[in-house]
């Protein structure tokens, strides 16, 4: 049997390739389809089946589109209704791709079509993909199908009959192969392992320790962090089904186009390190470098309904960083700057930069300081004084921030560089960005409150 599990570091995706004999099932595929063609024919194997585990929310899926290319057939649990040609799974049937078979099982929970699937090989269950039901040290958030009307209390208690009467009912020995690992905002605890067992899980993952019902109930929905805002738009895409990444497309701009853009309302992404960003850029920047999490703070961060302007290092990074957006639905970009910054600047247009300090002169200096952390690293330990506003919370609390000298600050800089921008996009002017960040402040041995 051919295995292989594709991650995407970005987005902390994992996909998968099953093959056996001359054909294979892809499960879970990311939007830019290209490397499970390759793979298939690299392996000689005709794709014959594209696999969802649920419709995904956190990014947007290949499946139509490889389908469309290799004449695959999708496979969606029956409770998705999606909005196209597919087979609509329930629980106990099997696909069968040359001498294995993949079995459904439905899992709601995290969603209500999620569906996991093992993998039998000659009659013996050795793998089961659990999509984002169970992950390594975690299990799915219960809070993503309120649109659909589920309570989290529901979809909380359907996810512990899942958990306890389906998948910890698998032998010990069977491997557990997520849909996401650490840095996933599916979850709250997720390992940075990408494999498992039932086993190991069984007696390690918090959530899976024997407890009443109620419980679980009570701790999978309680100090729930925010979704990400396009969470929702993700799956509504996944669900119809997304147009092909060829007709995603990104012309290069002159700075004199940029500037027009600019004046009709575009919003121009930065995707350069905080360092660069900090030297100079395009005035009202949104900085989010490639280099992070990147997709997923765009699409918290940015709305889908503004016209984005890409500056990039390079053109590969421009380009890159189109592809990135589209992972997560986010197709309006004009176009990218025609060589960046230099460019803009030949041209006779301003720039802008950002204060970048050390940790050593924030501590001799007199400003406010907020923490753009997730609110569990911020109680674990911050600079005295601080206050936190976790990144994917300031679109929203924007205007609690007063106009006045201000250091901002996240564990090493990324997040943080983000934040300063976004505060100066709104007008505030005495910013700073902490270089190194709480990482570096620990580093140094300064003061920490708790």
């Amino acid at each position: 049997m051919h295995f292989h599990q594709f991650y995407l570091s970005c987005l902390a995706h994992a996909s998968y390739l099953i093959g056996d004999g001359d054909e294979c099932a892809i499960v879970d595929p990311q939007r830019d389809v290209g490397q499970y063609l390759d793979a298939a024919r690299d392996h000689g194997l005709t794709i014959k089946y594209v696999v969802e585990t649920h419709l995904h929310a956190d990014f947007v899926s290949g499946h139509r589109e490889l389908a469309a290319r290799s004449g695959a057939e999708i496979v969606f649990g029956a409770a998705a209704r999606a909005e196209f040609p597919h087979r609509a799974v329930r629980d106990g049937e099997t696909l069968r791709v040359g001498g294995v078979e993949l079995q459904a099982i439905e899992t709601p929970g995290h969603t209500p079509e999620s569906v996991c699937w093992l993998v039998i090989e000659n009659g013996r269950a050795t793998k089961v993909l659990t999509g984002d039901t169970l992950f390594i040290g975690d299990v799915g958030r219960p809070d993503l199908a309120g649109s659909r009307g589920y309570t989290p209390e529901m979809m909380a208690s359907m996810m512990y009959d899942s958990l306890h009467d389906k998948l910890l009912a698998l032998d010990d020995d069977v491997e557990v192969w997520p849909a996401h690992g650490a840095g996933s905002a599916c979850g709250r605890n997720i390992s940075s392992e990408t494999r498992s067992t039932i086993g190991i899980q069984r007696r390690t993952n918090y959530a899976l320790r024997p407890m009443p019902r109620e419980d679980f109930v009570r701790l999978m929905t309680t100090d729930l962090s925010d979704a990400p805002s396009y969470f929702s738009r993700a799956a509504e895409i996944n669900r119809i089904g997304a147009r092909s990444l060829d007709d995603v497309a990104a012309p290069p701009l002159s700075p004199g186009a940029v500037r027009d853009l600019l004046e009709e309302g575009a919003v121009v992404l930065d995707v350069r390190d905080s360092d660069a960003f900090a030297a100079g850029h395009v005035p009202g920047a949104v900085n989010i470098g490639l280099d992070g999490s990147y997709a997923s703070w765009c699409g918290t961060l940015l709305s889908p309904k503004d016209r984005i302007v890409i500056v990039a290092g390079s053109v590969e990074h421009s380009r890159e960083a189109v592809v990135r957006l589209a992972r997560v639905g986010m197709e309006n970009v004009a176009g990218y700057l025609d060589g960046g910054l230099l460019a803009w600047v030949e041209a006779g247009y301003e720039s802008a930069s950002l204060s970048q300090i050390t940790t050593d002169e924030l501590s001799e200096m007199a400003v406010d300081v907020l923490d753009v952390r997730r609110p569990m690293e911020f109680a674990a330990g911050h600079v005295p004084g601080a206050r936190n506003v976790p990144l994917g919370e300031l679109p929203r609390r924007i205007e609690e921030i007063e106009n006045r000298p201000l250091a901002v600050i996240c564990a090493g800089g990324y997040r943080s560089s983000a934040a300063a921008s976004l505060l100066a996009r709104h007008g505030l002017t005495d910013l700073r960005n902490v270089a190194g960040g709480t990482e570096a402040w620990i580093r140094d041995g300064l003061a920490v409150e708790r």
